[in-house]
């Protein structure tokens, strides 16, 4: 039976999970009797990792010698990202098995341990054909997990289309939804929509019926047709603030909806550049426990400036850190951001270290369905990041399994 005891200066658990290991299989190490103690407090900790699955967490260093101690920094839960384009120079919509497995191995450079990569939008067939071969790349892949396939598209809004191809947007039809129910089984996991388009909510009950999370994006949605939606099972809003009707103080539009609704869990692009600080700031406290972090990245992410493709049309990596890609209109084209980067800028902002981890960890782990990723707990499968003083990832676990160190 395989065993890792990480001992930390300071842990961030992001949320307790219920103990489902049998107690009798717990250490005797843990202090106070307490190991599937929530450390509500940023402090030293100690976790114990059988067979890729956490079995233990405690307070204070651990009564024996740990197998990792690491003196400083923070150990926090493994990255979770549901809307990831591209990355290190490869566009996950041209379904390239070399290209996947690339990108799973090194996204644990930047703490990610679990990703959702995104297609945006494209004619129908094309994303048929692609959920069909990204199906068997779900798993087995080393490094981060892929979660299943996001689709951006292709049923949004010409009035919101951002850097997405206006002629290939379609209403979301019954044939179509069918073809991509079919071609998606198993691996179709979100789809974005534009809940203001003939047959949305129809679509929106079915692809929900379906297991499919539906998230409003790309929309020139008023306020009480984001509300129909989230009533015909929406749960999620696509990069809030982003290709969205604006919040205005007499039309709540899409930012409003989702920040007073509670049924709704916003993505939220915190490179400072697609959305203010201040203003990121604010969703934080207005929907307390519904905003999470994406990075939108895209093939640019984590190369240097110059000129890359995004759904299959090129997009300019300007010089400059943080600076997002644009389309030649100026247009800005998904992002170059670090999920650790994004989750130190939400720090920077003021919602604190606790929160910010959440936000990359549990918040969305939770909206997928998937409780066992994104929390330091008993029970939970060991995807475990620690990141520097600088919060930048210093080393990643996988199932306990150590896949990157700096």
């Amino acid at each position: 039976m395989a065993e890792l005891l990480i001992a930390a200066e300071r842990v961030v658990p992001a949320a307790a999970l219920p103990r489902s290991v049998p107690a009798a299989a717990l250490p005797r190490s843990v202090p106070n009797g307490s190991p599937s103690a929530d450390l509500a407090t940023i402090g030293p900790g100690h976790v114990l990792v059988r067979d890729g699955v956490i079995a233990a967490v405690g307070t204070g260093p651990p009564a024996r010698r740990p197998d990792v101690r690491l003196d400083a920094g923070v150990l926090v839960p493994g990255f979770v990202d549901l809307q990831v384009n591209g990355y290190f120079g490869a566009e996950f919509e041209a379904v390239r098995p070399s290209e996947w497995r690339m990108v799973a191995a090194r996204l644990p450079e930047t703490g990610t341990t679990a990703f959702m990569p995104t297609f945006i939008t494209a004619p129908v067939p094309q994303f048929a054909s692609a959920l069909r071969q990204a199906a068997p790349l779900a798993s087995d892949q080393p490094g981060a997990r892929v979660l299943g396939v996001h689709l951006e598209g292709p049923f949004i809004s010409p009035l919101r289309a951002g850097a997405h191809r206006k002629e290939w947007m379609t209403d979301p039809a019954p044939g179509a939804i069918s073809e991509l129910l079919d071609a998606g089984r198993g691996i179709l996991k979100i789809v974005t929509l534009a809940p203001e388009l003939p047959g949305a909510l129809d679509a929106i009950t079915r692809l929900t019926e379906a297991g499919v999370l539906v998230s409003v994006g790309h929309t020139d949605a008023l306020a009480s047709q984001v509300a129909a939606a989230a009533g015909a099972g929406a749960r999620m809003v696509t990069h809030l603030f982003n290709a969205q009707r604006p919040l205005h103080h007499r039309e709540p539009g899409v930012p409003g909806q989702a920040l007073s609704d509670a049924r709704l869990t916003s993505g939220l692009i915190a490179d400072f550049q697609h959305v203010a600080p201040e203003v990121c700031a604010l969703a934080f406290a207005a929907a307390r426990g519904r905003i999470f972090l994406v990075t939108d990245a895209a093939a640019c992410a984590g190369m240097p400036p110059g000129t890359y493709r995004l759904g299959g049309e090129p997009i300019e990596l300007p010089a400059g850190d943080g600076t997002p890609p644009v389309r030649a209109s100026g247009t800005l084209a998904g992002s170059a951001l670090r999920m650790d980067v994004a989750v130190a800028n939400m720090v920077r902002a003021g919602a604190g270290l606790p929160r910010a981890v959440a936000a990359a960890t549990r918040i969305p782990a939770d909206l997928i369905g998937r409780p066992e990723l994104g929390r330091i707990a008993p029970g939970a499968l060991a995807d475990l990041t620690w990141l520097g003083e600088d919060l930048r990832t210093r080393a990643t676990w996988v199932a306990g399994e150590l896949v990157y160190s700096r």
